[in-house]
């Protein structure tokens, strides 16, 4: 009777174990389980191309760009934009997508697209037609490099800070003005330009040491130029005596060969880099005003030294009359 009983209570606790869900048995058996929220797992198929399902029907297309036609592709320094091919409302082309570094894949809707690729200020646009189906387009920029320099007379090397460029377009318009297209480039700076001839200013100092040329840019190449300065640095000071010190709070005027005032500074001291030729200069201090003439010989650096003395002295009021 007693072993009956004890095989029905076995019988139905064993019943009883096996309603018991899976997830509160895991969570009786290991602490904290049971407060965990695992998300669903939803069910997939694998995609049938090679297109992404979430990129819906939009169509990849590879970008690719070279500096000649049939060069390598260039691998770093593009900027890619894609534009609508259609002007919004305020005339402007709407972009869809852009990228940074060499080769670019994008995914875009099937349709017509303008693509521009710059390197540098080199650059080039082209009409692309995007489909379903992936498709490769390159665009050839006909661009190459140029690499600018300046030295004085001799070979001797300008100190950097004192020497910029400026490019130009070549042709000039009916005014004589050129479009500018890049100010300020520091010597040995690499700068990326289409393919054509360029009308490159040279500037050394800040008064007129000024050198211009044309030079011509090939694609797939890097053109180096170097142009020669033919000036000289002075450094002018107003002095009691030979050799002396340069007396303080002085008023500078510096004049050319046809008399016209090219620069006017304030100080002991008065440097100045100058193209070659003949000048004055004119000092004043205080109620006198003391002048000197002088010339420039290129790439030869000078002191000039003007003398407060009597005999150099023009009263200020005689100066003005």
């Amino acid at each position: 009777m007693f072993e009956g009983t004890l095989r029905l209570f076995l019988i139905w606790l064993a019943a009883a174990l096996l309603m018991v869900p899976v997830s509160l048995a895991v969570a009786q058996d290991v602490d904290g389980l049971g407060e965990l929220k695992l998300p669903g797992i939803s069910g997939y198929a694998p995609p049938k191309s090679e297109t992404s399902l979430a990129l819906g029907s939009s169509g990849a297309i590879t970008l690719s760009a070279q500096l000649t036609d049939k060069g390598a592709d260039i691998t770093r320094g593009i900027v890619w934009r894609v534009f609508k091919p259609e002007s919004a409302s305020d005339g402007k082309l709407t972009m869809v997508a852009s990228s940074h570094g060499g080769t670019a894949i994008f995914q875009l809707e099937p349709g017509s697209y303008l693509v521009h690729a710059s390197y540098g200020r080199a650059g080039a646009t082209k009409r692309i037609t995007v489909g379903k189906e992936a498709k490769r387009e390159s665009l050839v920029l006909d661009a190459g490099g140029l690499k600018l320099d300046a030295v004085l007379s001799g070979g001797v090397r300008i100190p950097p800070k004192k020497l910029r460029f400026s490019i130009y377009e070549s042709h000039a318009a009916a005014d004589g003005d050129r479009a500018l297209i890049i100010p300020d480039v520091e010597p040995n700076s690499v700068v990326r330009l289409n393919a054509g001839t360029y009308h490159v200013v040279s500037t050394y100092g800040a008064v007129n040491a000024v050198i211009r040329s044309d030079i011509r840019v090939e694609a797939g190449k890097l053109t180096e130029a170097t142009v020669e300065h033919r000036a000289a640095e002075m450094t002018m000071k107003l002095v009691r005596e030979p050799g002396g010190e340069a007396i303080a709070d002085t008023s500078w005027s510096l004049l050319n060969e046809s008399g016209d005032p090219i620069k006017e500074t304030v100080g002991a001291f008065a440097s100045v880099v100058l193209a070659e030729g003949d000048y004055t200069i004119i000092a004043k201090n205080r109620d006198r005003i003391y002048q000197k003439d002088f010339t420039v010989v290129a790439g030869h650096n000078q002191d000039i030294e003007v003398l407060a003395t009597e005999a150099s002295a023009i009263d200020s009021e005689e100066g003005a009359d």
